[in-house]
């Protein structure tokens, strides 16, 4: 079985961490240090060696969102294929045509990272591109906006999926694949449409596939409407048809469990960070103390109300001696939400609304920044589904040696992650006196020491998820 077997409903420690990841302790981890990025990619190589000494395994990586697409999914799917490849699997990634998308970032960098990683991109096409037309390219002007209105009510009605159009790209994509080019299938969701053709995939080629919860389906804890019982019983089909899955987090594994009893097939994968694409950030010059948070917020349980609070605060504060010149600078699309709790703290002359930029922007703005804030959810004791929320944004900041203020639950997953790296101080949403003599002690120069990083590391991560595939292959074979 798995060496990550029967401790799906375990929080993983640091220890077991290190130990499953083959992590080195000699070496301290510094986002900023070559050597140790040297180190990792040396373990990749000889990692890949051992295990692949005759045929490369074929995989076939179903990512709907995958680079250039500028949203933060793609980090954990660019990872994925990056170090899979480097790991020794051949890797083929089967998503949409990036010139189909409204947002992407840097096209021409992702051809050439895709070139030297040695990863084959299928391009797919797009069906009834309408149903996503904040996303996708359309026909959305004039009588194309009243007939694609039209048609997103109608898929709301009966609860089709604005990705529905994504299936038949893919087949399409994916005619002339044969057996031998396919070993084993990896679909990364949401959007799940993607699990539905990962067991498609399985059919037409006779192998076996796995799925990647980047977040829960039916139990999202998003999501602001119910689940109809079919959805439910589609996943629970899945889920009991595939050969493993992965998700982010514990307390979404012992969800998943819970409901579907997946026993030795589950496991926790992380999301992290990768040392190589910090090594040429440069930061914001700010010539202040500058609060920085980047990405997207969920109301009512993922809000920046706390944050404001607490400014509101500090800002009284700012003619004595206890704090310095300071900004809080907010980078994506919601900003409207910033704008209007700003305005109800009367914050809003020290805030600054940057919009959706690109992600080496964001990027150079946290490692600029005096603190990075993350948010989960503001409850002060939520659900499973609110625990098990672990932010993309924590994996960066902490990649980059930005002191990180989190929001969280009282029992969050994250605090376990807060606690073992010792990169920020986790409070919940209702301490705004804590939060406040936190920014306090941080802007006065107070640091923070953080360590076993390494374990959150993309090169460590991809070493167990390789794990999981080689296992899946070694009882298929």
């Amino acid at each position: 079985s798995s060496p990550n077997a029967g401790t799906h409903l375990n929080r993983p420690t640091t220890a077991q961490y290190m130990e499953d990841n083959k992590v080195d302790n000699s070496v301290s981890w510094d986002g900023r240090d070559s050597r140790l990025l040297q180190d990792c990619l040396s373990k990749d190589k000889s990692f890949s060696e051992k295990r692949w000494q005759k045929r490369r395994p074929q995989l076939l990586f179903l990512a709907h969102y995958f680079p250039p697409v500028n949203t933060v999914a793609c980090v954990r799917t660019w990872n994925i294929a990056k170090h899979l490849s480097r790991l020794g699997w051949e890797v083929r990634v089967v998503t949409p045509d990036p010139s189909l998308w409204h947002f992407t970032d840097s096209p021409w960098n992702v051809e050439e990272s895709l070139k030297k990683e040695g990863i084959q991109r299928l391009a797919t096409g797009y069906d009834w591109r309408c149903l996503n037309s904040d996303n996708l390219k359309c026909w959305n002007s004039g009588l194309g906006w009243v007939l694609g209105g039209i048609c997103r009510s109608f898929a709301r009605n009966l609860d089709i999926a604005m990705e529905m159009g994504w299936f038949k790209g893919c087949a399409r994509a994916c005619k002339n694949l044969t057996e031998d080019q396919v070993d084993i299938i990896l679909a990364s969701g949401p959007p799940f449409i993607s699990f539905k053709l990962a067991k498609y995939f399985s059919e037409k080629f006779g192998k076996p596939y796995v799925l990647d919860y980047r977040d829960p389906w039916s139990g999202n804890p998003h999501s602001r409407s119910s689940f109809l019982q079919t959805q439910i019983q589609l996943e629970a089909k899945l889920l009991k048809d595939c050969a493993a899955a992965v998700i982010v987090s514990p307390s979404w594994a012992g969800e998943l469990e819970r409901r579907f009893h997946l026993k030795s097939k589950l496991h926790v994968i992380t999301n992290g960070f990768d040392p190589e694409e910090f090594l040429e950030v440069k930061p914001t010059q700010f010539d202040h103390f500058a609060i920085v948070y980047c990405g997207t917020f969920y109301p009512p349980k993922r809000v920046i109300t706390p944050i404001m609070a607490a400014l509101k605060q500090l800002k009284g504060m700012l003619d004595t001696q206890m704090v310095p010149q300071w900004t809080f600078h907010y980078f994506g699309g919601h900003g409207s939400h910033v704008h209007e709790e700003a305005e109800k703290f009367n914050v809003s002359d020290r805030v600054i609304l940057h919009g959706r930029v690109s992600r080496s922007e964001a990027l150079s703005a946290v490692r600029g920044a005096g603190i990075s804030v993350v948010i989960t959810s503001v409850g002060v004791e939520d659900n499973a589904g609110d625990k098990g929320i672990i932010p993309g944004k924590l994996f960066e900041a902490m990649g980059l040696k930005t002191p990180i203020l989190f929001i969280a639950p009282s029992e969050s997953d994250i605090r376990e992650i807060v606690g073992d790296s010792g990169v920020g101080v986790c409070f919940t949403g209702n301490n705004v006196e804590g939060i406040v003599s936190f920014l306090i002690k941080t802007m006065n120069e107070v640091g923070l020491e953080s360590e076993n990083l390494e374990a959150y590391a993309w090169p460590n991560i991809a070493k167990r998820l390789s794990r999981v595939l080689e296992d899946v292959l070694s009882q298929t074979s």
